[in-house]
Parts: structure tokens; C-alpha cells; sequence
């Protein structure tokens, strides 16, 4: 979509993205590109360590909840079963040598950490640390200047 922009590339508006979401100057179309490819790449990052924290509170949930069917099969005289499960299953490591706390601490400490540590030395040393340029410039293409629920930022929202 193309909209009328005055010499300073502001929608006809008077409305664009706050200091924070412009481009700096020099700054090539390309870069900006790879900077939104990465801060995508770490946006699926932080949903599977959501996905990976899910399945440690889960596994802990399912192994407490073991817990107590043994002492149920216990008390319901499966006191054979009911060892087996409790010394077999309940507080068994899910991968060998872990609990899953283990998993998440290896996965912050060895993966996530050193991503999020990457992505924000690229936006330090491109933009000036400045994120989602790549959005804010799509924002701009996609919205139509003077209309409702349109604007570019919350301070141009009228009443």
C-alpha cells in the first residue's frame, strides 16, 4: 500500500513510529531485514523455552501426582504395585542423570542466554540497540494514515 509522505517519510498524518522505531540514518533496507530474521528466530526461542518450561512444571506435577496414587494403591492393599511404581517411576530421572530442572538450567545457561546475549549485540552494533524496526517500517506500509485504530503510536490516539 502506498500513502502520501512528506520529505521526512511521515505519513501524511502527521502521525509515524516514535523515535525508538525509526531507522537510523545509513541503516540499509537489508539490515533491517536480517535484524526482524533474528529477532523472529528469537521470538521461537522464547516459545519453546515456554514449551520447555511447560514440560518441567508438567513432569513435576505428573510425578507428585504418582506420588500419591502410590499411597493410594497403598492404602487400597496393592502394596506390591505400589512399591514398584514408587521406587521404579516416582523421582526417576526423564533423560539420563536429569530431572527436568536440569534440562531447563542447561538449555538457559547454554542456548537461550547466549541468543538473547547475540541478538542484542546485533541490534547494538547495527542500530543502536534500538528492536523491531522491521515491524515498525511494516506498521507504516500496512496502516491507513488518518483512520481509527489506525495510528502509529498511542500518543496519536484521539478521543
Amino acid at each position: 500500500m502506498t500513502d502520501e509522505r512528506n520529505a521526512d517519510g511521515q505519513a501524511a498524518d502527521g502521525q509515524g513510529p516514535d523515535d525508538a522505531h525509526v531507522v537510523p540514518e545509513g541503516v540499509s533496507e537489508a539490515t533491517v531485514e536480517a535484524l526482524g530474521t533474528l529477532s523472529a528466530a528469537l521470538e521461537v526461542l522464547e516459545h519453546a523455552r515456554g514449551l520447555l518450561y511447560g514440560f518441567h512444571r508438567l513432569t513435576g506435577t505428573a510425578d507428585l501426582n504418582l506420588g500419591e496414587a502410590v499411597e493410594q494403591l497403598r492404602k487400597a492393599g496393592h502394596t506390591e504395585l505400589a512399591e514398584r511404581i514408587d521406587t521404579e517411576l516416582v523421582g526417576r530421572n526423564v533423560i539420563d542423570g536429569r530431572w527436568t530442572f536440569q534440562i531447563v538450567e542447561d538449555y538457559d545457561d547454554n542456548y537461550y542466554a547466549l541468543a538473547k546475549e547475540l541478538e542484542q549485540t546485533a541490534r547494538d552494533q547495527l542500530v543502536g540497540g534500538k528492536r523491531h524496526l522491521f515491524e515498525a517500517s511494516m506498521k507504516e506500509d500496512r496502516r491507513t494514515p488518518g483512520r481509527r485504530r489506525h495510528e502509529a503510536k498511542p500518543a496519536d490516539v484521539s478521543d
